[in-house]
């Protein structure tokens, strides 16, 4: 049968304004314009932990094959899930750094499109050579190979409450009442972790907002006693290494920030081994709490950010050169020999976090 020419005409015409719909429809795919060598642009505010992560020239090639690129913002993971001078930014996206902080954001309007853990690490105390030894020897810490150590949080937080002496804790060099030091809990997620691990320690169980009437004066001690806390943990972490076993004997942090520091500099870490009076060591409290990195997306536009930093190569970038767990909490399969040592394969002596309203009471306590 013979086939009509208009008809014909018209099928072909159909058929490539068909082709160039998908064809324009295609290019607003994050995926298929990062093919294009284009990239939809993605405004929010991340922890300042995760910033050396999302710098990385690997993380950022491999986000932008994916067709995104991020102006990602410091932010204290409290103060961006709370407060409207970054809410009325119109961020679209979070990253804090505690699953806590999801409930928190909800709380304040934020349009939570989906939340998801991306990353994990374990809370730590960072110290030095020298001051663990010494808490080895008046047991307050137990070694747990060659250079990490295991450390018994309730007992010296127990010290601290007593106004023990560093020379009490076996570390004689130091002067004055021993201390721990963390960020600030009403801005900064590591302090914000170690307000309610302290709690639930000093509690005996999880910490609820009746047990507060009980313990909260306690944790506000502690605290009072830390005098300046920085308001990031990336400024925690700079000031304690800045600052030597003198300034910053004892710090809150995330394992992953050591890790990160050593891998960024492999020959400067080995002269540290080999000439630095005073070396970095991780104690992990026994028990500890897990800091979760969820991704809040508030904005359609950031969904297929999840999926992206949720691949395969991204994770291995977060594990091999920057020390975060997945989201189990497992360390990668690689490990580099430099920190294998350091670090602890599995981490299982670990405490739930208050839910957030007895959270939001402590913090109300330390604030005021």
């Amino acid at each position: 049968m013979a086939i009509n020419r208009r008809a014909f005409g018209l099928g072909l015409l159909g058929l490539s304004v068909a082709g160039t719909g998908a064809i324009v429809y295609g290019r607003d795919s994050p995926l298929l314009r990062g093919y294009f060598g284009e990239a939809t642009k993605l405004f929010g505010f991340i922890g300042g932990e995760k910033e050396g992560f999302l710098a990385d020239p690997d993380v950022v090639s491999a986000l932008r094959r994916q067709g995104l690129e991020l102006d990602a913002r410091r932010a204290g993971s409290v103060e961006m899930s709370r407060e409207r001078a970054i809410l009325d930014q119109n961020p679209q996206f979070l990253w804090p750094s505690s699953n806590g902080f999801v409930d928190l954001a909800r709380q304040n309007g934020v349009k939570i499109q989906r939340d998801q853990v991306i990353l994990n690490s374990p809370m730590v105390v960072y110290s030095w050579d020298a001051i663990a030894k010494g808490l080895v020897s008046s047991g307050f810490a137990q070694p747990d190979g060659d250079a990490r150590f295991r450390l018994d949080l309730a007992k010296l937080l127990t010290a601290i409450l007593a106004n023990k002496s560093w020379a009490d804790l076996g570390v004689p060099s130091l002067f004055g009442q021993a201390r721990l030091l963390s960020t600030d809990p009403n801005r900064s997620n590591s302090g914000f972790m170690f307000a309610g691990l302290a709690a639930n320690l000093l509690a005996g169980e999880v910490a609820t907002e009746q047990s507060l009437a009980r313990i909260g004066g306690q944790v506000r001690t502690i605290f009072d006693r830390m005098g300046y806390k920085p308001s990031s943990s990336g400024k925690m972490f700079e000031d304690y290494l800045a600052g030597g076993p003198g300034a910053q004997p004892l710090v809150i942090g995330y394992e992953n920030q050591l890790i990160e520091w050593v891998l960024q500099d492999e020959e400067r870490w080995k002269r540290l081994e080999a000439a630095a009076p005073a070396k970095p060591v991780i104690l992990y409290p026994q028990p500890t709490v897990f800091s979760a990195h969820p991704l809040i997306v508030i904005s359609d536009a950031a969904a297929p950010l999840v999926d992206a930093l949720m691949s395969p190569d991204v994770q291995q970038i977060a594990w091999t050169k920057h020390g975060f767990r997945g989201p189990l909490g497992l360390s990668g399969e690689t490990q580099n020999p430099l920190v294998s040592s350091r670090i602890m394969p599995r981490v299982d002596a670990v405490l739930p976090m208050p839910d957030i309203r007895t959270m939001l009471a402590l913090i109300g306590q330390l604030a005021a």
